[in-house]
């Protein structure tokens, strides 16, 4: 990290490779402004911006929550709406939202189960806590997801009850569980550099003590308000969506529970004994290479080298000042470090990763400048794979996320180098058609109503190869080979803008030009590969 902190990026190709690691684009006023400073002072100057508009207040400013005849306390849709308008055009800091993003992949909690009033705020509200805690502390991080009503909701800790001898009721052991194997710690035990020690972290025996803990929280309803509904009866009010998870006493286990090496004495009170819980897993010794693995996949490299991994982990357990789970300042080590930012990694046919279907659709919209037309941003799911994305912002199907980090494509040649490749997972030939044709629409047509800016292009028509050259830095940051440029300028002179004609008629074929363009390139391999 060290090495890069005092560089500044060498071309234009080298900003647009750090861009496109740390948020969704690199257009050509974001590539100058990197370039006129040093990574660090970029970095630093993302930390310090201000959080802008919330994803809650977007719901509220479009009348999404009043309690109407358009029942939107009962729908999820437009939850999407503001998690697009959110992505394409909330700010200041792309750098936050993208790592809030990367986080939502991580701490999963998905829309495609929500079955309770308010969910749409719910989620925005989970959103708008991702956004706020992606530049803090892993351990407050791991707080708020925990008492958050989307995931108490989404794994089963909303209405946890204590274990009953009569009826032969335990706690449910759901949370618990995935909050050790999915958010925290992992199956097995990790040395620094993320390599298995062999060994399990955890055990049967271990989930069901901690289940314990996250016993008698609910949805908070202590303001006791209720809304009149349309046509008669009431509704609650939509206040607890955004307040974390109650905690209800009477409710709340009274047995001991041990788990992971520590104690939690029996009537212990449930707030000390959700805070030894969550200090036991935010100080395992696994935390930090577990989670900076997944983040290293998420922003630069699918199949990090255990050396990576370490230098990153060192940096979650120790800022340098003390601290342990500063994620700026994971952050910055991930995106600052020789494996990044080293020019040996575009040539290395194992450096990379797969972009994923709603990243190239974001990294589309902000490159081009979408806007909706109405302020709406009625773009809705987009998890359909034969005609979609195959993936949609906090859609994924399971608590798993859309793949899994250690995920191997079989019969190929990364499996037999061992190589995880997580993203293509969801790789098959409904994808990847699927993903054509929907990306091709949405260049030319725009998606609901919302379309692109195409007036830098345009500026660039009656040029193929400024034009191809243009799109390549924009979206690949320069990694498109010269071959493959010169295939793409040959197919765009093969139909030549018309001299003559309407001025309709004119415009048209030069939009049509600068539409092909972008999607030859976002048809590329070496586009879709991302290094």
């Amino acid at each position: 990290m060290a090495t890069w902190s005092f560089v500044r990026p060498h071309t234009d190709e080298d900003a647009a490779r750090f861009l496109q690691q740390a948020q969704f684009s690199s257009t050509r006023d974001e590539i100058a402004e990197l370039r006129a400073d040093r990574y660090t002072a970029w970095l630093q100057r993302q930390y310090q911006m201000p959080l802008g508009p919330t994803g809650w207040d977007w719901l509220e400013s479009q009348g999404y929550g009043v309690v109407d005849t358009q029942r939107h306390f009962f729908s999820t849709r437009q939850a999407d709406h503001m998690l697009w308008c959110q992505l394409f055009s909330g700010g200041p800091s792309a750098m936050r939202l993208r790592m809030a993003l990367a986080l939502s992949e991580f701490f999963v909690a998905s829309l495609n189960t929500a079955e309770f009033v308010w969910r749409s705020h719910a989620y925005a509200a989970w959103w708008d806590m991702l956004v706020r805690n992606a530049f803090g502390n892993f351990r407050q991080l791991l707080e708020d997801v925990t008492l958050h009503p989307a995931m108490g909701y989404f794994l089963n800790t909303k209405g946890n009850r204590k274990e009953d001898a009569r009826t032969g009721r335990v706690p449910d052991e759901n949370y618990a569980r995935e909050v050790m194997q999915l958010f925290s710690i992992g199956l097995v035990n990790l040395h620094l550099d993320g390599t298995s020690q062999g060994t399990e972290s955890y055990t049967q025996d271990d989930v069901s003590q901690l289940a314990r803990v996250f016993t008698g929280y609910d949805f908070d309803h202590s303001d006791g308000g209720n809304e009149a509904r349309p046509g008669g009866g009431t509704i609650r009010t939509k206040d607890f969506a955004s307040k974390p998870m109650l905690l209800y006493p009477e409710r709340h286990s009274s047995l001991e529970a041990r788990f992971l090496g520590v104690t939690v004495p029996a009537n212990t009170p449930g707030a000390p004994a959700l805070r030894t819980a969550l200090d036991r897993l935010f100080n395992h010794p696994n935390v930090g290479p577990f989670f900076a693995r997944q983040m290293i996949q998420r922003l630069v490299t699918s199949d990090p080298s255990p050396a990576y991994v370490a230098r990153v982990a060192a940096c979650f357990n120790d800022n340098g000042a003390g601290t342990r789970g500063d994620l700026s300042a994971v952050w910055s080590a991930i995106l600052l470090d020789d494996e990044a930012r080293s020019p040996a990694g575009l040539s290395s046919p194992t450096h990379g990763k797969l972009r994923e279907p709603m990243l190239r659709f974001i990294q589309w919209g902000r490159s081009f400048d979408v806007r909706s037309a109405t302020g709406t941003w009625k773009i809705g799911d987009l998890s359909r794979a034969s005609t979609q994305l195959g993936q949609s912002p906090l859609r994924s199907p399971s608590v798993f996320n859309f793949f899994r980090p250690g995920f191997v494509p079989p019969s190929t040649g990364l499996a037999a180098a061992g190589a995880t490749a997580p993203e293509f997972q969801i790789v098959n030939e409904t994808t990847v058609s699927g993903y054509l044709n929907f990306m091709q629409n949405a260049i030319d047509r725009g998606v609901a109503d919302a379309s692109a800016d195409y007036s830098r292009e345009l500026a660039l028509v009656h040029d193929a190869q400024a034009l191809v050259s243009h799109v390549c830095l924009v979206l690949a940051a320069g990694a498109i080979s010269a071959t493959t440029q010169a295939i793409l300028v040959q197919a765009l002179n093969s139909t030549p803008l018309p001299s003559t004609g309407t001025t309709a008629q004119i415009e048209q074929a030069q939009r049509r030009r600068v539409c092909s363009a972008i999607f030859m390139v976002m048809a590329c391999p070496e586009y879709l590969v991302q290094k």
